[in-house]
């Protein structure tokens, strides 16, 4: 749905610059403002709860994704290990740090087996690294509150792209590694919802 909105907006913006070539850089600005106002109108969609199947990474995006959330996980993991007040969030801590370093071996073991085989990143992407920096951060109960708020959120994200590699992912032993992860990342889910802080 994404690309057709897309693809419609670019046809329209290519259609008006080609019959105004005097107004070539006004044209692109508003091609430019379109695309992204687009963007912004589908991810309001999504967060609506309206259909947010998306289309599947390549294997190398998704290997990417992955092993950043897994090293994010890892990292917060032992924050909440030792800055915790509340005893199930050190719980928790403890069950990222060991599953989540097991998940990452896994994603390891799949990304070399991929044809063409695919490197992971060694350090986080933005977005991880900015939600590990916050933690940092954070001290007492709004560690607490910080923590589960962020863990609710990187396990939705990471559940969706596991689901979505694992129905139409590009690499068969990332297909797998995904279908193999969800019961994991979905426990994992669950047990952030059943806490309250």
């Amino acid at each position: 749905m994404r690309l057709i909105l897309t693809t419609a907006v670019a046809s329209l913006a290519l259609m008006t610059a080609a019959c105004n070539n005097a107004a070539d850089d006004t044209a692109d600005a508003n091609m430019a403002d379109d695309l992204a106002m687009n963007d912004m109108a589908m991810n309001d969609v999504n967060m609506a709860g309206a259909d947010t199947t998306a289309m599947p990474l390549t294997a190398a995006a998704f290997a990417a994704t992955i092993a950043s959330g897994n090293l994010y996980e890892v990292e917060s993991g032992k924050l909440a290990q030792t800055k915790a007040v509340n005893e199930a969030c050190r719980k928790m801590g403890t069950m990222l740090v060991t599953d989540h370093t097991k998940q990452q071996d896994m994603l390891k073991t799949a990304a070399a087996a991929s044809v063409p085989s695919v490197t992971l990143p060694t350090a986080m992407l933005p977005e991880h690294q900015v939600n590990l920096d916050a933690l940092k951060a954070a001290t007492g109960a709004e560690f607490d509150r910080l923590f589960l708020a962020q863990q609710k959120e990187a396990h939705t994200k990471m559940l969706a792209a596991l689901r979505s590699y694992a129905e139409g992912g590009d690499s068969p032993s990332l297909k797998a590694f995904a279908a193999k992860a969800v019961p994991g990342v979905e426990q994992h889910l669950n047990k952030v919802a059943s806490m309250k802080m």
